[in-house]
């Protein structure tokens, strides 16, 4: 039961364990990724339903590219098929569209696509829906660097507000909640700058298994942790 007033402000998702969901059904890898979109979709809902103000979900890392060239080809075809399939719903529903990552990387057509969606849902005012595409953290911070290299700026005007003005991240808050599926218990260049002070959520659930009831199980367990954030914790009474 999730208790009022103490929801994350900002969940980012590790969407992992589609492959091996497919793997352990002896289905093609593929179709993995299709039930986890479905499974996105339900999660964006939920996110939404109960106040969270920003969702950022890993779709596509950096290392991706690595990939078989055909494994790749399906997955930007899903991609863009998913995009057509929910945008008009999601701009319906008042969600602002933003991306994270190169997304000069990604196919022509995907660029098009995600900058009409950036576009006609700039106005709304409800969640916040990240998609980290073709992104890593270390990339980031990279970029960020070369960034401050180019305006020539000061060291002494590199502060933290400065620094994180140049991240692709830019204008949302730091995520509370870092949830990650299928067992692994790592964060994958995953937001590295943002999550210093992340609470982490793991779960073995492979993320087309991972139900609006899991998700809302991450909320209560964030709900019940105490956060400090270098602090010493308050002691009553004293």
């Amino acid at each position: 039961m999730l208790l009022s007033g103490r929801i994350p402000e900002h969940v980012a998702i590790i969407m992992d364990g589609n492959g091996r969901w497919a793997e352990m059904r002896g289905l093609p890898r593929i179709e993995g990724h299709k039930r986890g979109a479905e499974r996105t979709r339900e999660i964006i809902a939920a996110a939404a339903e109960v106040g969270v103000n920003a969702l950022t979900l890993y779709a596509f890392s950096i290392e991706n590219w690595q990939r078989p060239t055909d494994e790749i080809s399906m997955l930007m075809k899903l991609l863009e098929v998913y995009l057509r399939k929910e945008f008009d719903e999601l701009v319906e529903k008042g969600i602002l569209f933003r991306t994270i990552g190169e997304i000069w990387r990604l196919p022509r057509n995907i660029q098009d696509l995600l900058h009409d969606m950036t576009e006609r849902s700039s106005e709304n005012s409800g969640m916040k829906l990240v998609l980290a595409l073709s992104y890593g953290g270390r990339n980031e911070i990279i970029r960020a660097v070369r960034k401050i290299v180019e305006r020539k700026a000061r060291p002494e005007d590199v502060t933290d507000e400065y620094f994180e003005s140049l991240l692709d991240t830019s204008g949302i808050s730091a995520p509370d909640l870092i949830i990650r599926t299928s067992g692994e218990k790592r964060i994958s260049n995953f937001l590295l700058w943002q999550a210093a002070y992340a609470e982490l959520y793991f779960t073995d659930t492979l993320w087309p298994d991972f139900t609006k009831d899991e998700f809302f199980f991450a909320l209560h367990d964030y709900q019940m942790r105490e956060r400090r954030f270098g602090a010493v914790p308050l002691r009553v009474g004293f």
